[in-house]
């Protein structure tokens, strides 16, 4: 049994810590031992001058462990990623950017340092989205987020994921899809007074339709300011205009003729003009009309619906008929300069975003799509034209 017991290495024998370290076999011989270097492997491997943007930056290591990763590209931005358990392999918490260089360095045991750069391509077809309100605007209470695409959108899922529309104070916002250029962001209810929007578009290299990405990485904010809300009766013919739950004024008014009808529902003001030219062949009624220098001039529909000055119809027309080509038509004058007129007043209490409701006008409700309209869609429907 003695004898047995020998057979391992005596007590407090070292062992040897270098390149060639020995060890002792269950028989007696000495086995050398290599101490490797470790090795860092980055992909998109160093010096790739078109690489894809579509998967996130990779970095492993073999004989070793990962101390540190990190990524920066020559746009000024960083790539945060994480690494796994063991520490022996890292990865981008987001894609690259296309046509951007990236530097990479990463730290491995011992202090070894590997440095790699490659450059991603850039993509062949791209598309933005032109976003209303402005930045930095301040808007009516039935303003909607409204993003038109410069390119048709294929995957509408992964373009409205890339889009987010937050307010303050907070309440729900949902995107709803007007065919495949549009997406409208509007909470359930007209916004409150005073909240602050913020729109985040994250676009940049999402693929909206097959080979076309987003270029857009950016937030834009805007304010709501106060509730306007103005109602329209085309029976009485008259238009009660309330603000923040008060009764600022009561206009008389002329709509449209019975022959062309203005459209009934919930219409926001969407462009505003002091004076602008009116032309009967744009809207598809021949030459019936072309007026130079129309006063106080507000669109409610892109078909060409406007709330407007009115100085070439008698004034005892306004509160008594209905005359227009399907206009709401306020009393003005020629020159869009006496303040004291209605068409002046109104044009001067109101900003884009106001909300106009017709009512009694004989005609059927206004398209969701046809303008800033969709305020005229239940909240369910609403919700069932999102994509996600």
């Amino acid at each position: 049994m003695l004898a047995l017991s020998g057979c391992g290495a005596p007590a407090g024998a070292a062992e040897e810590k270098d390149t060639a370290a020995t060890a002792a076999s269950g028989t007696g011989t000495k086995v050398k031992t290599q101490v490797r270097t470790p090795t860092v492997t980055v992909t998109p491997a160093d010096g790739t001058r078109k690489a894809g943007f579509a998967a996130p930056v990779v970095v492993s290591v073999a004989d070793g462990t990962l101390s540190s990763v990190e990524v920066s590209g020559n746009d000024g931005s960083t790539l945060a990623g994480s690494f796994d358990d063991d520490r022996t392999r890292w990865i981008s918490s987001r894609n690259p950017y296309s046509g951007t260089k990236y530097t990479v360095t990463a730290k491995a045991t011992g202090g070894v340092e590997h440095i790699a750069t490659f450059v991603t391509k850039s993509p062949g077809r791209t598309f933005a989205g032109y976003f209303t309100p402005e930045a930095n605007s301040t808007s009516g209470v039935g303003m909607p987020v409204s993003i038109n695409f410069t390119e048709a959108v294929k995957d509408r899922a992964a373009v409205e994921k890339a889009i987010t529309v937050t307010a303050e104070p907070a309440v729900e916002v949902v995107g709803h899809w007007f065919g495949n250029t549009r997406l409208d962001f509007r909470p359930a209810r007209y916004w409150a007074a005073g909240t602050k929007i913020t729109l985040s578009l994250r676009l940049k290299d999402v693929e909206g339709a097959d080979g076309v990405y987003g270029v857009q990485s950016k937030d834009v904010t805007f304010r709501i300011g106060r509730r306007q809300v103005s109602t329209v009766d085309l029976a009485r013919k008259t238009m009660t205009v309330e603000r923040d739950g008060t009764t600022l004024a009561t206009y008389p008014v002329s709509g449209g003729a019975p022959d062309h009808t203005t459209w009934s529902g919930i219409m926001v003001i969407s462009e505003r003009f002091e004076q602008t030219r009116m032309q009967s062949s744009t809207v598809g009624l021949g030459d019936e009309y072309d007026i130079a220098d129309v006063p106080h001039a507000q669109r409610l529909t892109t078909s060409g619906t406007f709330i407007h000055g009115n100085y070439w119809a008698a004034p005892s027309v306004f509160g008594s008929s209905n005359t227009s080509h399907g206009c709401v038509g306020l009393r003005d004058t020629k020159g869009a300069g006496d303040s004291s007129v209605p068409g002046y007043r109104f044009y001067e209490s109101s900003m884009l975003g106001d909300v106009v409701v017709v009512e009694n006008s004989g005609e059927r409700t206004v398209e969701a799509s046809n303008g800033l309209n969709g305020w005229n869609m239940s909240w369910a429907d609403w919700q069932a034209g999102s994509a996600l």
